[in-house]
């Protein structure tokens, strides 16, 4: 070992003012978002630039052997041709996007890393993410401390030599401040750790992540998009708030999912929501991403092993042609951003309203409302007619404006519960409705808060709620229908919806 540090060491003197810090400017206490390159292998590098770039990700860990693409020819690799490297390199500036990072690579002898010491140079790299053994890393440390280069450590699962947490800190211990891990939260849960408690134990030594949510625990289980399967991202990126982590959470797909491009997509999307919320918010579960519900995994929980029982994908309500729906004909339509809407225009009369041809009992309902000034909508469940609708369903009311009658507020059930508070609801912005029903029991979710839980065996008679104030209907709510369909009310005002699913119970 005494060459190889010989080697390097005059190596470092070289490097000892070329690499950034690793740690990007950010707000405080914000971990940044990245993408492993090798998410899309099956792209060249170019092409993974451009995938980059569509989706906002300034950030970009390279692996070796990726073909380069663009024109060129050739890999991405530390022995790569000088030219190549420079046109790469000015490729991923016109995107906007810098390669951070390089790995996973593990080089085999003393000379390797010499050329893989000047290629970190030349590239502009901040990091080397490695699992070399130990005794590798003590003998590069004098070369790595005259440099501005980090070197962070990987685990793959168990029987990796770094699978356990514990075995990376202890490599690490007495090398100083350049050395650290690329924490992969996956693969610890891959491994049967929980990923917050590694987290917690390597806190102080994460130069950067691996960012994964698994279906379950388990060497082969797939990948999921963030907030979907069993690894608690929201609590990860909330104790990395915590530890007022500013690295860069890098993306990383090991399963080649059929549809790569919309998942990866969802995980950008989470990322987003998660780092705008509060750091309650994301302990407490309140961010979920677009068509999850926040309550699936507890509803859902008795029938699935601890290890699988992750938030299922529900189904779309209606079909992107709406062929699943009964309407006047052309009334509604899908945008192609995916924002469902009467198709009359703004101002005119309404156009009718919008059914589920299916009908649904006890399920789980998600979706996204926005209304203009004094819009009036509703969400109708368990209707059995869809002409005599008012007799015949129950209805979550959307309404935007002043409305002296509580029972007729957003987030009541139409005329029989009122809301627990009121929820102004800006014209324009967003709001998110989580609809359970099951049984006789009814709850109702706006932007993350329980409004409204209903219990409708306590409706006994007819015309009457169960204060004694009159209602509008001719059948007591313990004698409605307990299934029927779902359906969109258009009452005139301007209303709009998006990520419609639901999840039967």
């Amino acid at each position: 070992m005494k060459r190889l540090s010989l080697i390097l060491l005059a190596l470092g003197c070289l490097l000892a003012s070329s690499c950034s810090s690793l740690t990007p400017t950010v707000a405080s206490g914000q971990p940044q978002l990245g993408l492993q390159a090798w998410t899309f292998r099956n792209l060249t590098l170019v092409d993974t630039l451009d995938q980059a770039h569509t989706l906002g990700i300034r950030y970009l860990q390279a692996y070796p052997g990726q073909t380069l693409g663009g024109g060129l020819t050739g890999k991405f690799h530390h022995t790569m041709d000088a030219a190549a490297l420079k046109e790469i390199l000015a490729l991923a500036q016109a995107k906007d996007v810098t390669i951070t990072s390089y790995g996973v690579i593990t080089p085999k002898d003393a000379a390797e890393w010499t050329v893989l010491f000047a290629f970190a140079q030349a590239a502009g790299l901040q990091e080397i993410v490695t699992e070399a053994k130990p005794e590798v890393l003590t003998a590069i440390a004098p070369t790595v401390a005259k440099t501005a280069l980090k070197i962070s450590l990987h685990n793959h699962p168990t029987p990796s030599f770094y699978a356990q947490p514990q075995t990376a800190l202890a490599a690490i211990a007495k090398l100083g401040d350049h050395f650290g891990l690329c924490a992969d939260t996956g693969h610890w849960a891959r491994t049967g750790l929980e990923p917050i408690a590694a987290l917690q134990l390597t806190a102080g030594h994460i130069n950067s992540l691996h960012f994964k949510d698994i279906a379950e625990r388990g060497k082969r289980s797939r990948d999921l998009p963030w907030g979907t399967g069993t690894s608690n991202v929201a609590g990860q990126l909330a104790e990395l708030r915590r530890q007022g982590f500013q690295g860069i959470a890098y993306i990383e797909y090991e399963h080649m999912s059929p549809a790569l491009d919309a998942e990866v997509e969802r995980c950008v999307a989470f990322f987003r929501s998660a780092v705008a919320v509060s750091t309650s918010d994301l302990t407490r579960g309140l961010i979920a991403p677009a068509g999850y519900n926040l309550d699936v995994h507890a509803a859902l929980a008795t029938s699935r092993g601890r290890d699988s029982a992750r938030w299922p994908a529900p189904q779309p309500l209606f079909a992107p042609d709406l062929s699943n729906a009964d309407m006047r004909t052309g009334a509604w339509a899908f945008t192609a951003e995916g924002v469902l809407a009467p198709t009359r225009p703004a101002g005119a009369k309404a156009n009718g309203d919008l059914w589920t041809k299916e009908s649904y009992g006890d399920f789980i309902l998600t979706l996204e409302f926005r209304t203009q000034k004094k819009s009036n909508s509703g969400v109708f469940i368990r209707t059995t007619d869809i002409v005599q609708w008012l007799q015949n369903s129950l209805e979550i009311q959307i309404l935007q404006g002043d409305e002296d009658t509580p029972v007729h507020l957003v987030g009541a059930l139409y005329d029989v519960a009122a809301p627990a508070r009121v929820v102004p609801i800006v014209p324009g912005e967003w709001n998110r409705y989580v609809i359970t029903a099951k049984g006789k029991s009814l709850r109702v979710m706006l932007n993350g808060e329980v409004v409204n839980k209903v219990n409708l065996d306590e409706w006994t008679t007819a015309g009457f709620n169960p204060d004694g104030t009159a209602n509008k209907f001719k059948t007591a709510y313990k004698d409605m229908a307990r299934a029927g369909r779902v359906g969109l009310q258009d009452h005139g005002g301007q209303v709009e919806f998006r990520n419609l699913f639901i999840e039967r119970l």
